[in-house]
């Protein structure tokens, strides 16, 4: 099986443009950004041989259950637009890019006639300079005006790092350009001192929704200069705005559009995606304009190798005997040390903070006993660090003093780190989108590269290395959020009228439901109606109302106990999970134990201490319905989709042997429960149905909770989320459908959307969900099927072959797809648990 190219969304054909090919070739890495020195391909090992190293060994080799190799790919050229500036041209030509790749022409092309864009184009496939060509042309021509400041340009990013980075790139890029450029970067950690000359003089800021939504619209007279003169709005990694956080940054980005309106400009949204199906549906949702999709890749690639590895099965035994295997953190961190010492730069993507913690204190373990040298050479990046370390970290990376990162998603967003050899991805990261843009870090240079994916030990992880056309012979998801949320779009309608009072004009802006939601925000006293329009009517600032990252209220700030030195934040809604008392906390490859968490003040103290184990929380959770919005018939039982009102509570953590995972106690904790109103899909059996499965009641506790485990994990397949996104719940008779019934519930207030995929795809997910149980080689049930690492009973009790019987006699009663898929929006659920 092999690609012409990285797995696409739907590529429409695009209407002729006046780009003109180029059959003159060019370097294939002469497009590439050059930020930093390009080695040379020919001088390192092909993508075949680091892997051929890595899976040396007979125990090795038989962990690699697919190789898929997609061949290398020349590129397309234009001409440059004849109405960028020359001397944008001669900057860009100076920096090694003779000719524009075809989509970038076509991208400025549309810019230039005001047309709103959305480039979705592969990773290093020159995004930037597609938005970039318009952007400088139009930032020279105001330099020119005769008054005022003239055109300005805002640039927003999903992370801090990726617009620092961002903007050292403009800086050294525009250098010839003189002073007629003048990048800033506007957010949290830029100093107050700084901040007054950013908004009198900068004319290309680089901030992220965060400080848009908190900092500039709020305080927009002070920026009406800025305003009035904005010209194009760049949105980078658009397709990181989904779900909840998403539907928050569309809001924002309508608020924006209304200040702009009153000061007199119209700015054009250039908005820059990882490869993704039907982006243009995403970017209107998001901008609330129409956008055009260039989505044809004209870049270049490398050859790019990619292995599908599963960890062997240990002698250990976990809950219940269930066979356990290596963990996907001990066998990351002993593929990044050997590629390390391969002398191959490379990245291990993992999903979490203290994962990512831990695989560099293993690898800097492991490589001390190989070369002292090397400890050095491998490290830790993570949000929740400090400015200061998350620079000194991007700055030794770019360097290439550190060989081997492991990182969260935060280095999964655009930030250059060209020069990489390879990428290990620690478990699936929830989304085919995700997977090959982590993947696409590597080979930036043009040189071949090496990605592998290791499963972890759970049903969709497992499902995946064992059928690798889910991932390699489908296209990426389409990007779901949902504006019209109104847990979203009240604060937002709050914040608007607080800026300007809204008047029903603008009602058409903020989508079909505000005038409902206005209707309940007036009858709440947060807004009055004076004449024509609506006004805030509190004291404290509307746009504290909500945090756009749905974290559920101000972050916990984690200090030292001894020396009162902060260490970092975590967010609000993981605090209760991530830093209970008696949690280990990973910072700087330094294990801190967690003496208080204090949820009033939002500060978790730590000591230092070196446990010989890892904390996991645990939850329980019960669901009550509000109302069925819809349901239909499954056989004699129903699929059904509506409200619920979710209650939660972490009651107790594990302690996990490293490197092993072995269980070595559970501890009790006394947190408060939390509610969340949300949507849901739930299905119901019937007593029929079960004598037909062969269920009796001493199983079918057992069964439903399995099937329920099984089809959470698996749901991420079918929804644009993560398995941590959603909850489940499952009841052998729930008071309110009278039933046996199974919830999975969206982890946000509102909903998130991914019920709906759900129960629009319910046939092909619980299909796909009793196939995962079924082909499981254990014999009552691990975490590779029906097993939860989370799940608040203690994987108690489960019953693996009641749960494929069910599925089977559930299914044979399913109708087609349940029409079609609804947008939605994502969430952090608050855990995932379930009611016996």
């Amino acid at each position: 099986m092999a690609f012409n190219h990285l797995p696409a969304g739907v590529h429409d054909a695009l209407a002729p443009l006046s780009v003109k090919p180029v059959t003159h070739s060019v370097p294939m890495a002469k497009n590439h950004r050059p930020d930093h020195p390009q080695p040379d391909p020919a001088s390192r090992p092909s993508p075949e041989t680091v892997l051929h190293r890595l899976a040396s060994g007979p125990s090795r080799s038989a962990r690699i259950t697919h190789t898929e190799h997609l061949p290398p790919r020349a590129g397309r050229h234009a001409v440059w637009p004849d109405r960028i500036r020359a001397e944008v041209i001669a900057a860009v030509q100076a920096r090694g890019i003779e000719h524009p790749w075809a989509h970038q022409a076509i991208a400025a092309e549309h810019a230039l006639d005001g047309d709103s864009v959305v480039v979705a184009t592969g990773t290093a496939s020159g995004k930037s300079l597609a938005y970039l060509m318009p952007v400088l042309s139009a930032l020279l021509d105001g330099s020119e005006a005769p008054n005022g400041r003239g055109a300005t340009a805002l640039y927003l990013s999903p992370t801090k790092a990726l617009a620092a980075d961002q903007c050292r790139a403009v800086r050294e890029l525009a250098a010839p350009l003189g002073n007629a450029v003048r990048p800033a970067v506007y957010d949290g950690d830029t100093p107050f001192e700084e901040r007054e000359w950013v908004r009198q003089y900068a004319n290309y800021v680089l901030t992220n929704p965060d400080m848009l939504h908190r900092g500039i619209l709020p305080s927009h007279p002070r920026w009406s200069s800025f305003l009035k003169s904005l010209k194009y709005v760049v949105i980078d990694e658009c397709h990181t705005y989904r779900g909840v956080f998403g539907s928050h940054v569309a809001q924002v980005l309508r608020r924006l559009r209304r200040l702009c309106a009153r000061y007199g400009a119209s700015p054009v949204f250039l908005l820059a995606s990882a490869t993704a199906a039907e982006p243009s549906v995403a970017a209107r949702r998001l901008t609330g304009l129409p956008v055009v999709e260039v989505a044809d890749d004209a870049s270049p690639r490398g050859e790019l190798v990619f292995a599908l590895w599963e960890p062997p099965l240990t002698e250990l035994h976990g809950e219940k005997g269930a066979p356990v295997r290596r963990t996907a953190t001990a066998e990351t961190a002993d593929l990044l040390t050997d590629l390390t010492v391969q002398g191959v730069r490379s990245v291990a993507f993992v999903r979490s903070r203290r994962g990512a913690e831990l695989i560099s204190v293993i690898a800097q373990e492991r490589l001390a006993e190989v070369d002292r040298s090397l400890v050095r050479r491998v490290a830790a990046y993570r949000g929740g660090y400090l400015p200061e370390e998350r620079r000194a970290l991007e700055r030794a990376l770019h360097s290439g003093e550190l060989l081997g990162l492991a990182a969260t998603t935060a280095l999964e967003l655009g930030v250059d780190i060209s020069g990489l050899d390879a990428v290990v991805i620690a478990g699936y990261p929830g989304t085919r989108a995700s997977l090959w843009q982590q993947a696409g870090r590597a080979g930036r240079s043009g040189q071949g590269a090496l990605a592998v994916l290791v499963a972890r030990d759970d049903p969709l992880d497992t499902y995946l290395v064992h059928h690798p056309e889910a991932l390699f012979d489908r296209p990426v998801e389409s990007t779901v959020l949902d504006p019209d949320n109104p847990y979203v779009l009240a604060p937002h309608l709050c914040a608007a009228a607080a800026e300007i009072p809204l008047t029903e004009a603008d009602l058409e802006l903020f989508g079909p439901v505000s005038a409902d939601v206005l209707t309940q925000l007036e009858a709440a006293k947060l807004l009055r109606r004076r004449t024509r329009a609506w006004h805030w009517t509190r004291r404290e600032r509307a746009a504290d109302l909500t945090d756009i990252r749905g974290t559920g209220g101000p972050p916990v700030q984690i200090v030292e106990e001894g020396t009162g030195r902060l260490l970092g934040t975590v967010d609000a809604e993981a605090a209760h999970s991530a830093v209970h008392e008696g949690a280990v906390h990973l910072h700087q490859g330094r294990t801190y134990l967690v003496r208080s968490l204090d949820l009033k003040d939002s500060v978790a103290l730590v000591e230092r201490a070196d446990p010989p184990y890892s904390t996991a929380a645990r939850d329980t959770t019960s669901i009550a319905v509000l109302e069925t919005d819809t349901e239909i018939p499954w056989g004699s039982g129903r699929l059904c989709l509506g409200s619920v009102e979710v209650t939660n509570q972490v009651v107790s953590f594990l302690r996990r042997r490293l490197i092993t995972g072995e269980v070595m106690g559970e501890t009790k904790l006394d947190l408060p429960p939390r509610t969340l109103r949300t949507r849901a899909v739930w299905w119901t059996v019937t007593e029929d149905q079960l004598d037909e499965a062969r269920i009796n009641p001493e199983i079918l506790g057992g069964a439903l909770h399995a099937a329920e485990h099984a089809s959470i994990g698996m749901l991420p397949l079918f929804a644009t989320c993560d398995r941590w996104d959603i909850g489940g719940v499952s009841v052998p008779l729930h008071p309110d459908t009278l039933l046996p019934t199974v919830f999975v519930y969206d982890g946000h207030p509102g909903g998130a959307g991914f019920a709906e995929r759900a129960f629009h795809t319910a046939r092909s997910w619980l299909t796909a969900t009793r196939e995962a149980i079924a082909a499981c080689e254990c014999e009552a049930g691990c975490p590779s099927c029906v097993q939860s690492p989370k799940c608040g009973n203690g994987n108690e009790p489960l019953h693996k072959r009641g749960a494929v019987r069910l599925l089977t006699t559930l299914l044979r009663g399913a109708p087609e797809e349940a029409g079609p898929r609804a947008d939605g929006a994502d969430a952090r659920a608050a855990g995932e648990g379930e009611a016996i």
